[in-house]
């Protein structure tokens, strides 16, 4: 999964990115409304952590611009304590939630499951797929009765290809959702064809189908 943290507080910055990616997320950050809008226009993300107060804009304008290009990213608008007005307009704006400052980083983590979950997979707990079940809140995966051990990269692709079941999704996009800004620096995919060998592997030695499909040229598609 793959967040974009947009906020100019670098201590908090600092503890948020820290905690999530010990919680298995992928973290962007932009400490401006100008690094945010870049981002946004390019890349997609799973939430969208939002803080209203930014040193050269506000929040809810990045909020505006991304519900006007259609985007489909969770946003969770972080304020003040007391800035209510702020939250009212966020959500009348489309923000799927809000979390007050201060806060406590358990709490930030079940309130970006909660987005997801929304988001991605209609607000279920489990995803199933033929005889694939992912629990996305134990985050363990099942063939038929079997448990399949996968690594936080095998994971996360594997909830990316559930999330675009039926679609091709290309390697650029799978690059940049299991490593973010790293992806730059990743040669030629090998990680991606690691990573994916592995998944399948796994899968289909615990007795399921092989569903990842290669679409020669353009990327991978999970279907029956």
């Amino acid at each position: 999964m793959k967040l974009l943290i947009i906020e100019d507080e670098k201590q908090l910055v600092k503890s948020m990115a820290q905690f999530l990616r010990q919680e298995g997320y992928v973290c962007e950050i932009a400490y401006t409304a100008s690094e945010a809008n870049e981002k946004i226009l390019l890349f997609d993300y799973d939430c969208i952590l939002l803080d209203i107060s930014l040193p050269d804009g506000n929040g809810l304008k990045i909020l505006e611009k991304l519900r006007e290009k259609n985007k489909a990213d969770g946003v969770i608008m972080i304020t003040a304590k007391n800035s209510l007005d702020d939250r009212v307009k966020g959500l009348n704006l489309g923000a799927d939630d809000y979390l007050p400052k201060p806060f406590f980083m358990p709490e930030l983590n079940a309130r970006i499951s909660a987005v997801v979950r929304r988001k991605r997979f209609d607000g279920n707990n489990k995803i199933a797929f033929q005889e694939i079940t992912v629990d996305l809140l134990a985050k363990t995966v099942m063939v038929s009765d079997t448990e399949v051990e996968l690594t936080r990269k095998e994971y996360d692709l594997l909830i990316f290809l559930l999330a675009n079941k039926n679609r091709v999704v290309s390697k650029n996009a799978i690059a940049e959702h299991l490593s973010g800004d790293d992806a730059e620096l990743l040669d030629k995919f090998d990680f991606i064809y690691s990573h994916m060998k592995n998944l399948k592997k796994k899968l289909t030695e615990a007795g399921c189908e092989d569903y990842i499909k290669t679409v020669y040229g353009l990327g991978y598609k999970l279907t029956t």
